[in-house]
């Protein structure tokens, strides 16, 4: 590890029990058709036949990817009705995403991944990275992300998908329609957090990378612990964590940047 890096840092002894559970988490997201899975119930729930044609798999197979989901919370089953056949509509079991399980995933890998995870023993810290990876292409396309870390927004994801995307608290006095799909827009609770219409800060996409800049905001940015100078891009990396003021009101950004082939 960098010396000069300030990010915080999790240490992991390999005799610790929630090491084991870890462990099983990672062995159930390792595999790529399961991440598929979840990504194809996002929109709607589906029964297993559906979800088998989908990941190109058999029924079979595809019950035991949808057990070992259920297994670790990200999905449940409930009765719905089927498609309409020459025979009728007929009850099915239908598989959909438990409300914040795609979100949790994505927290929890970005934890253990993205904040500098130490783990003695290095089995475990290079299936992290696999899984991370794996997660990126199958259910982010490789998109840079924020996720908010504490109070309301908690878990909450924010994709960039534009160059320059606007940080700040929401502001209810601008029309709806005046804050971009992208911008990383948190709740009126995050009161140290400047308002979006003049923004906190914002991220811009350079050559080299990507960049955070604090608009001037009355409450700061620290990045890694480090205060960031106001009106200066500075680069930001992959599991970066970047807190928009300090204190009660302030708001927590932890960064996914996945790294370009």
């Amino acid at each position: 590890m960098d010396p000069a890096d300030k990010s915080p840092t999790i240490v992991v002894e390999d005799t610790a029990e929630s090491l084991d559970e870890l462990s099983e988490y990672l062995d159930v997201l390792s595999s790529s058709a399961r991440l598929r899975i979840v990504k194809f119930l996002e929109k709607k729930p589906r029964d297993a036949r559906a979800i088998s044609n989908e990941i190109e798999t058999s029924y079979e197979n595809t019950k035991k990817h949808l057990d070992k989901l259920m297994s670790i919370g990200v999905i449940k089953k409930e009765a719905g009705l089927g498609s309409p056949t020459s025979k009728g509509i007929h009850p099915v079991w239908q598989y959909s995403l438990i409300p914040g399980g795609l979100e949790s995933i994505i927290r929890n890998l970005g934890l253990f991944s993205n904040t500098r995870v130490q783990i003695i023993g290095g089995e475990i810290s290079r299936r992290l990275a696999e899984v991370k990876n794996t997660l990126s292409q199958e259910v982010l396309g490789n998109v840079p992300a924020a996720i908010v870390l504490g109070g309301r927004d908690d878990g909450k994801i924010f994709l960039f998908r534009t160059d320059s995307l606007r940080v700040g608290r929401i502001d209810p006095e601008r029309p709806a329609d005046a804050t971009g799909d992208s911008d990383v827009e948190l709740s009126s609770t995050y009161t140290a957090v400047t308002r979006i219409s003049r923004p906190h800060g914002k991220f811009l996409l350079k050559k080299g990378g990507w960049f955070y800049e604090d608009s001037g905001s009355t409450g700061g940015t620290v990045l890694n612990n480090a205060r960031v100078e106001k009106n200066v891009p500075t680069a930001v990396h992959d599991g970066d964590l970047l807190e928009l003021a300090k204190g009660a009101g302030s708001a927590r950004l932890l960064l996914i940047i996945p790294q370009v082939p």
